[in-house]
């Protein structure tokens, strides 16, 4: 939980010509992207493929040495201007420490991605102050919302991103600024106490998560409270809560009062079906930017501000 009050570092943004790497840090692709590249290259961008894009190695994209040493070429490739993860699923954690990312301090670029590469994001955040782009995945990319890719391509080539959200009925109303950090609430519970740890004070934190038990979901949110990451925030961004199951009890409570009750005796504001997350409209968050927070009961507005450089 290292540098709280250091600013942030911002790569710099895409420009047509610019030439990007698809790479598989945890499980195997099912399919070619096909869609994908077509997407990327329709945006005047150059696409490198990784060696994981077609290696299998049980259920992994490669085994642990593979998917770090795929990384670590295109880290240190200067050509390559961003890298992004073709997909999720489970195995970052295993081989994140393989990697020397230290030369993106020098020569920064956008890591994109969500779910399991939440652990990436909060990496570059806690270790190297690196803004990164919580966004849609090239395997993603058939289902995905025509919104979504468009915010992708915006948080990309450094257009500018804001969005209005209906107001939920479980919202806290108030205003708050801060850098902007989260991601998959399963991977931000198991970066806790490790170097991939951001301190979440005067923060705005985004939270999602696909598939859990609701006990489970109640469980990571008393163990954000019990680490001191919530009592802090600037703001609470909870996203899409997807293909949640319940006991043959039931837990007896929905995600959002879940959360309301986690952290009812905090002031900052909090807002419920933000679209982002394992959902088709996952639109993309500058995670390490700075953002605004504005929620009534009439609208929420969510602004990324100048970035802090």
């Amino acid at each position: 939980m290292h540098n709280a009050l250091k600013p942030t570092i911002q790569p710099q943004y895409l420009k047509k010509g610019d030439k990007i790497a698809i790479t598989c840090p945890a499980k195997k692709l099912p399919a070619p992207m096909t869609d994908a590249v077509a997407l990327l290259e329709s945006w005047g961008l150059e696409v490198v493929l990784g060696q994981t894009v077609t290696a299998n190695y049980h259920q992994f994209a490669g085994d642990d040495d593979l998917r770090a040493a795929d990384m670590q070429r295109f880290i240190d490739d200067d050509s390559i201007k961003a890298i992004i993860a073709a997909r999720g699923g489970y195995g970052t954690v295993r081989m994140i420490d393989k990697v020397d990312f230290s030369r993106l301090t020098n020569n920064p670029k956008w890591v994109v991605g969500f779910s399991d590469i939440t652990l990436l994001h909060s990496h570059l955040l806690a270790s190297y102050n690196l803004q990164s782009i919580h966004g849609q995945m090239p395997m993603n990319i058939p289902d995905a919302s025509a919104r979504s890719l468009e915010t992708l391509r915006k948080a990309l080539f450094g257009e500018k991103l804001a969005y209005e959200v209906t107001p939920h009925a479980d919202n806290r109303e108030g205003e708050g600024s801060g850098i902007l950090t989260g991601g998959n609430l399963s991977l931000l519970i198991s970066a806790i106490g490790s170097v991939s740890d951001v301190d979440y004070s005067g923060k705005i934190l985004f939270i999602e998560d696909v598939g859990e038990y609701l006990y489970s979901v109640d469980r990571m949110m008393h163990t954000l409270k019990r680490a001191g990451k919530l009592a802090n925030l600037a703001g609470l961004l909870v996203g899409g809560f997807t293909s949640i199951k319940d006991n043959d009890i039931p837990f007896g409570q929905t995600v959002p009062e879940i959360v309301m009750n986690v952290v009812k005796d905090y002031s900052y504001p909090v807002c419920f079906d933000f679209p982002a997350g394992h959902i088709n409209d996952n639109c993309s968050l500058v995670l390490g930017s700075s953002v605004k927070l504005a929620l009534t009961t009439q609208q929420v507005n969510v602004q990324f501000t100048s970035p802090l450089l």
